[in-house]
């Protein structure tokens, strides 16, 4: 089984952690130059504020009674980084896919024992971090998801919901459930998929695997077997626009060379200014962490993190590989062994949306369209001859950072609809 949990109102709650006097108001976290509301707490959400929305637009009513606050990242990366941390301490291997999400391995353990964990799990993250959190439990990620969403809406669930895959109960929540509220579902595959009268998320898990695949392609048959219960999609595999975008990978073998930390975190740094760029989003902060080998119990244990502000809303590689080198350079502790290096892209919004916020970053038109230019020469080169054939700096010997591959078979094809002739049997 698959653990998943959400903090709740994660901007707003980090600042109740250390504003005690905000509980039960109504919160809302502005974003980088203070121009729209980007979080709210439940009481805001009750005053029909929706996210987004810019502070120039809200009623009277609701700017004399809502406390707006600006943005902290290092703040919320900060916890969320105990939230991880404590979890990596109570239950089994933690898998974060944004600063306020992650996943767990729960496998292993049985139905009535899956329900006190994650109960006892909630208790440990609040009473640890301060931070509320739900957690669905489900034998796939993305029913996990599921679960989590029945958590946090529903109040009789106390925060914690467990999924089975045939249970009818799991068929009655999907069956409510629009199939654009699937996790990576986008609205437009949610029209095409209307005209097929595929309209909830039951519709999709019943509908044929074969014509899923052959209409939309490989990724959303995924998503219909996860709905069946199947764990089988990676996180990389999502395709609709993310909140936050995270690149790690585990090492090949431990190190405790600045100098390869630094390759590692260029080269996750630029794939996910990449991988902003391609959902044409920009990012309002970057966070880095190190980690440690967690099953070495012969050698020192260190998790560190760090989370900063860029300089403006941006998609640029230049500035997002700088800001993570220094976000690098603060939690790099001498003389401990790695195992993983990572770095998420923060807060990502709409990259046409963020025209008035970049004014304020004061960069100019030409400015924007000298760094469109580079950028897009860049990720051509990179599409065309392959990945890392344009990067900022760096080495390509001794990159002792990265995974093993000697035991990879060769890679003569890169999807099976190459070979359409192929015949099997």
């Amino acid at each position: 089984m698959i653990g998943h949990c959400d903090c709740n109102n994660f901007y707003v709650s980090c600042f109740r952690v250390f504003m005690p006097e905000l509980a039960g108001r109504p919160v809302g976290v502005l974003s980088s130059g203070d121009g729209c509301i980007v979080a709210r707490s439940n009481e805001l959400k009750a005053m029909g504020v929706a996210n987004g929305t810019p502070v120039f637009q809200l009623p009277h009513e609701v700017r004399r009674q809502a406390v707006l606050l600006s943005s902290a990242y290092p703040l919320f990366g900060e916890c969320s980084r105990r939230v991880v941390a404590t979890m990596q301490a109570f239950t089994g291997p933690v898998e974060p896919y944004s600063i306020d999400e992650q996943f767990i391995d729960m496998s292993g353990l049985s139905l009535e024992v899956l329900q006190s964990h994650s109960r006892d799990l909630r208790q440990q993250v609040q009473r640890c971090t301060g931070i509320p959190v739900s957690i669905g439990v489900a034998p796939s990620r993305t029913l996990a998801k599921v679960a989590t969403g029945i958590a946090k809406k529903q109040p009789a669930y106390g925060g914690i919901c467990v999924l089975e895959a045939d249970h009818p109960a799991t068929r009655a929540h999907l069956g409510r459930m629009p199939v654009t509220d699937v996790w990576g579902v986008a609205s437009r595959t949610g029209e095409k998929l209307a005209r097929l009268r595929i309209h909830t998320a039951l519709d999709l898990r019943e509908t044929n695997p074969s014509e899923i695949r052959r209409r939309f392609g490989i990724v959303l048959e995924r998503t219909l077997w996860e709905l069946r219960g199947q764990n089988v999609i990676r996180l990389d595999d999502i395709d609709q626009k993310r909140q936050n975008i995270m690149t790690s990978r585990t090492f090949g073998s431990t190190t405790g060379r600045l100098e390869d930390l630094r390759e590692a975190v260029r080269s996750h740094a630029q794939a996910g200014a990449e991988k902003v760029r391609r959902q044409q989003s920009v990012a309002r902060a970057v966070m880095v962490f190190l980690s440690t080998p967690r099953f070495r119990s012969d050698l020192p244990q260190d998790y560190p993190s760090l989370t900063l502000t860029l300089p403006r809303p941006t998609d640029d590689s230049r500035l997002i590989v700088a800001a993570a080198q220094r976000a690098l350079e603060a939690i790099y502790r001498p003389g401990l062994l790695y195992a993983k290096a990572g770095v998420m892209m923060v807060d990502l919004a709409d990259r046409e949306g963020m025209q008035l916020d970049w004014l304020e970053g004061q960069q100019t038109e030409a400015e924007r369209q000298q760094s469109a230019k580079v950028m897009g020469v860049m990720d051509a080169l990179n599409r065309e001859f392959g990945r890392g054939t344009v990067t900022l700096g760096g080495r390509r010997q001794d990159e002792r950072w990265r995974q093993r591959h000697a035991r990879q078979t060769p890679r003569f094809l890169t999807s099976w609809d190459e070979l359409p002739n192929v015949r099997m049997g």
